[in-house]
């Protein structure tokens, strides 16, 4: 019918009070006004909606069969505007987010603690993948934002750099004979080498790295997490290409340590991925601001 929602506003206030006055001045208009307003309403409908009476204003039949439902559209308007108002506040709401196993548990896992601890309201949703899934759980809607490999290049997304990774080769006491040793890329082929067996950034990188200088890596074990590839470097059953910043309790203590090599393994950046031009909610730009 195209009425003006003010009028139902107007109509619920004085229903509500069962006084024009009373209406007029909860909505901070005059009395006149709201008359006004009642009658374009019953005009609309071509019913009364209101009998006066000595005390004010009662609802007829048909009136308290709209104020059936204007009652409900009001609380569920107070609802929404409270929710608003949560979300705004970082009170509620939800943050998904998509990354790496290993980035989760060694780069992402103390910002998640300490956003959860500042907004305990708003519920975390993590989505683990290599970094071309990543890709497509935000292109499909299905996270807020990747924290990614670089470098990517997609126009849908933008990446802004967040911090540097440094990969190497390492190995375990099974190996003590390399560990004063610098191996050129020929001598450590002659090892039983480790990759991750999906498609990650690290092994596209190093798998680059080795063509770029002539050579193919070819690993005589592939595994499917960062975890495994420590530990099976740590047994002896071959050398292992990881994260260092990810294995360093076990440089520390000795279990594992760093097979250097007489060429440079370029650092690897990692960035924040998002939508191109498409807003982000509130949860995801605190946690993005925590995180930088």
């Amino acid at each position: 019918m195209g009425v003006n929602h003010e009028l139902y506003k107007v109509f619920y206030w004085a229903a509500k009070t069962g006084s024009l006055s009373q209406a007029a001045k909860a909505l901070f208009l005059t009395q006149p006004s709201v008359s006004h307003a009642i009658k374009q309403l019953e005009q609309s409908f071509g019913v009364a909606l209101f009998t006066r009476t000595s005390q004010g204003v009662e609802l007829t039949q048909e009136g308290s069969v709209l104020y059936s439902y204007i009652e409900q559209s009001h609380i569920l308007i107070a609802l929404a505007e409270e929710k608003m108002a949560a979300l705004k506040n970082l009170e509620s709401g939800d943050l998904r987010i998509g990354g790496s196993d290993s980035l989760f548990k060694h780069y992402l896992l103390p910002h998640l603690e300490q956003f959860h601890e500042q907004h305990p309201g708003v519920k975390l949703h993590l989505n683990h993948g290599t970094t071309p899934e990543v890709i497509t759980f935000l292109k499909e809607g299905r996270i807020d934002l990747g924290v990614v490999r670089m470098p990517i290049v997609e126009p849908q997304l933008e990446v802004k750099e967040s911090f540097q990774l440094q990969d190497c080769f390492v190995a375990g006491a099974r190996y003590a004979e390399l560990k004063d040793r610098t191996l050129s890329l020929p001598e450590l082929l002659q090892h039983s080498i480790i990759l991750f067996s999906r498609n990650s950034r690290a092994r596209m990188a190093i798998t680059e790295l080795f063509h770029h200088y002539g050579y193919t890596i070819k690993p005589e074990i592939e595994v499917g997490s960062v975890d495994l590839l420590i530990e099976f470097a740590r047994r002896g059953l071959g050398i292992s290409y990881v994260t260092r910043e990810f294995v360093s309790k076990e440089l520390e203590e000795g279990s594992l340590f760093e097979v250097r090599l007489d060429v440079p393994i370029p650092p690897s950046h990692v960035g924040i991925m998002t939508m191109r031009n498409m807003p982000l909610s509130r949860a995801a730009s605190a946690f993005i601001e925590l995180i930088r």
